[in-house]
């Protein structure tokens, strides 16, 4: 099934999703470069991992956003998402044994617009944009040995989940996206 398809059949949780749904499936199906991180709003996936009881969650001290963060990319050109989370997951984190949970339509777990202010990145100014974002949920083992990505993040850890909002230094990103993630796997 194509990413279209699956976030198309993708049933959103709450009306934050169903708006943003709509938006990315807009982007979809008017933009063909909406792959590339060149398009004022382009693709990107995030994976929210745990561990197999679902009491922790993976997460990375981000280095631009200067806050605990989920693990995430660009698409890139890429149009299987849920393969770019996986990389992304062990380019961040070192963790390569992960697994996808089955969620539904193409796995997804979440669907995010999100914002992102201008930044310096590697010394070049990006202008603020928007991530179109699909979310998978993964398990990991937190025994699996954990290392930095240093020109992304400073710092690796296991959080316990009813921690992992607190972690976080962006309020809407922890009061709105963490929040209704941490819900949804309650409700897993």
């Amino acid at each position: 099934m194509s990413i279209y398809k699956d976030i198309a059949a993708y049933e959103p949780f709450n009306e934050q999703e169903v708006a943003d749904q709509r938006i990315i499936l807009h982007a979809l199906q008017t933009d063909p470069h909406c792959f590339n991180r060149n398009a004022q709003a382009h693709m990107t996936c995030s994976i929210w991992t745990v561990d197999a009881t679902m009491e922790q969650t993976l997460m990375v001290y981000h280095s631009i956003y200067d806050s605990w963060s989920w693990i995430g990319g660009h698409a890139d050109g890429e149009h299987d998402l849920a393969a770019v989370a996986l990389r992304e997951l062990e380019e961040e984190t070192g963790v390569a044994n992960a697994h996808l949970v089955p969620c539904g339509p193409g796995n997804i777990f979440s669907l995010e617009v999100l914002t992102v202010d201008a930044h310096e990145k590697r010394g070049a100014y990006v202008s603020s944009h928007l991530h179109l974002n699909v979310t998978y949920l993964a398990i990991a083992d937190p025994k699996e040995p954990l290392r930095i990505k240093p020109d992304e993040n400073n710092a690796v850890a296991w959080v316990p989940l009813t921690e992992a909002i607190g972690q976080s230094s962006e309020p809407w990103i922890r009061d709105r996206i963490y929040r209704k993630i941490i819900d949804k796997l309650a409700a897993f």
